[in-house]
């Protein structure tokens, strides 16, 4: 298969495996279910920035210097990207991040009573169309850097967007909109990530030099949301049994990415 080829798939496949997944999930999983997604997606995405990605960012580096700053830049970054969206949400309805009574920093996915007539639906398209026109770029980066580091960054972006569409599947339906319509709307929106692969794979064609820089970024992307997104919603089940569920489950999502590496790499 060619560069090219790789792409396609694996953008095509992560969109579409995503959507179904979460699309299922969200209409027949409880809440416990999706801790369990969450827990092996964390394993998934802890994987892949320290047995793949970031290997690979420093073996491709003339200045570790550097490339340590590009990630250390991509985590606040990312912080910056997360606050700005934070900020517009809260001004479009009451956001319970500046509620004082929330002790435990629940966020605002759970189906109210009322109907925000699409406000809140459609900031997540946006934001997810974007997010995943980026999810596309750093898939194109890993695969012209190499085709098994492109595989183990498809597995990881796909093991973290399902639990992350199932939240947006939700919010969708608290938006008023029907489950057919919150799902071909999701769908579309992964077309994103397909364009986003395809020009990154003809731009980064001349401009090879940044390669590196961009799989620092997803280093950076994917340590962001495993840290800053993720963990902190475990935290909140400190009870032990649910404490050795989650670690069982991070430990397992780590072992997947282990052996989608080692059978890329033909071991």
């Amino acid at each position: 298969m060619t560069t090219l080829t790789w792409i396609l798939s694996a953008t095509v496949a992560g969109g579409v495996i995503s959507i179904f997944g979460a699309w299922l999930i969200a209409s027949r999983a409880s809440a416990s279910q999706v801790s369990i997604l969450i827990s092996y997606a964390v394993g998934a995405l802890l994987g892949a920035v320290f047995l793949e990605l970031l290997p690979h960012a420093f073996n491709r580096s003339d200045n570790l210097q550097t490339t340590a700053a590009t990630i250390l830049g991509g985590l606040l970054l990312f912080f910056i990207l997360e606050k700005l969206v934070l900020w517009r949400h809260c001004h479009i309805e009451e956001c319970e991040a500046h509620d004082p009574h929330d002790t435990h920093n629940t966020p605002a996915v759970s189906v109210a009573p009322h109907h925000d007539h699409g406000r809140s639906g459609m900031m997540i398209l946006i934001g997810d169309t974007f997010h995943n026109f980026v999810d596309g770029v750093l898939i194109a980066a890993a695969f012209l850097a190499d085709t098994q580091l492109g595989i183990v960054t498809a597995v990881a972006i796909v093991a973290h967007e399902v639990p992350q569409e199932v939240g947006d599947f939700l919010i969708l339906l608290h938006s008023g909109y029907t489950k057919q319509y919150a799902f071909a709307l999701n769908l579309l929106s992964s077309v994103a990530m397909v364009v986003g692969g395809v020009l990154a794979y003809f731009a980064l064609q001349t401009m090879e030099q940044w390669i590196g820089t961009l799989i620092g970024l997803a280093t950076a992307s994917m340590l962001y949301v495993a840290v800053a997104d993720l963990i902190p919603g475990l935290h909140r089940r400190p009870e032990i049994r649910a404490t050795i569920q989650q670690v069982v489950l991070i430990a397992l999502g780590i072992g997947t990415i282990w052996l989608v590496g080692e059978i890329a790499h033909g071991h």
